[in-house]
């Protein structure tokens, strides 16, 4: 296990994009005896209407079947994965009240399948799929692998944050100065534009400003936004 999870981490260590931590964690998936997998991800951000992202090699048919259905909101298993982290192996119970989403999967060869889910501190959240045409989950299978699914799921979940994260503050083109980072942190901590002045020896105005330039580079609507923006991708830290 200790070798198996070093080279998963040295792996999506190197995966700086999204596609290249998907790649790492397919593989890894075949390794356990999975022919598919997915893994979804709702960034914390925008607090209201949160992006979510979805890798996965499902057959293409089954992926537009999916999305033109509108699956993602009674998929069973996100619905589950959405309020805990324990496992979940797929079966005729777990579909029982979306019998045709079942039969659908079914009919492009997705019949066997475990997920769990994953959260961060920032209130981000991840789903690891796995999935296969045959062969049940026996419990010997699962004593013998369940631990490396656990482990994979969880650091896939780290790693495919960090590459969005990294994406997100890419479209950020114009970086914080170190000035307009240390006014957003008193920000966050609820100072007014008046005591942040006091705090670091500049005027009000001074102050305005650099909040200013900060919410535009974050390209937020206001003050609120933008520290809210700076706390979540991280560069308030």
């Amino acid at each position: 296990m200790n070798s198996w999870a070093e080279d998963l981490l040295t792996a999506l260590e190197h995966a700086p994009t999204q596609q290249g931590v998907f790649a790492t964690i397919e593989k890894a998936a075949k390794a356990l005896g999975f022919e598919q997998c997915a893994y979804g991800l709702r960034a914390p951000i925008p607090l209201s209407n949160p992006r979510v992202i979805m890798l996965n090699n499902y057959p293409k048919g089954w992926q537009d079947r999916y999305t033109q259905a509108g699956y993602l909101q009674t998929d069973p298993t996100v619905r589950h994965c959405r309020k805990s982290q324990s496992p979940l192996i797929w079966s005729d119970q777990v579909f029982a009240d979306a019998p045709e989403f079942w039969a659908d999967a079914q009919s492009f060869g997705l019949k066997v399948g475990w997920a769990q889910s994953s959260l961060d501190v920032f209130g981000g959240g991840g789903m690891l799929t796995l999935c296969r045409s045959s062969e049940p989950l026996s419990q010997t299978e699962l004593d013998d692998k369940q631990m490396k699914m656990h482990w994979l799921a969880n650091v896939a979940h780290t790693a495919m944050a960090r590459a969005i994260t990294r994406a997100m503050r890419d479209e950020d083109q114009r970086p914080l100065t170190p000035k307009e980072t240390d006014i957003l942190k008193w920000c966050a901590d609820g100072k007014t534009s008046g005591e942040i002045a006091e705090i670091m020896a500049i005027s009000v105005n001074t102050v305005n400003f650099h909040i200013k330039n900060a919410t535009s580079k974050l390209r937020s609507a206001n003050k609120t936004a933008a520290v809210v923006r700076a706390a979540m991708l991280g560069l308030l830290s």
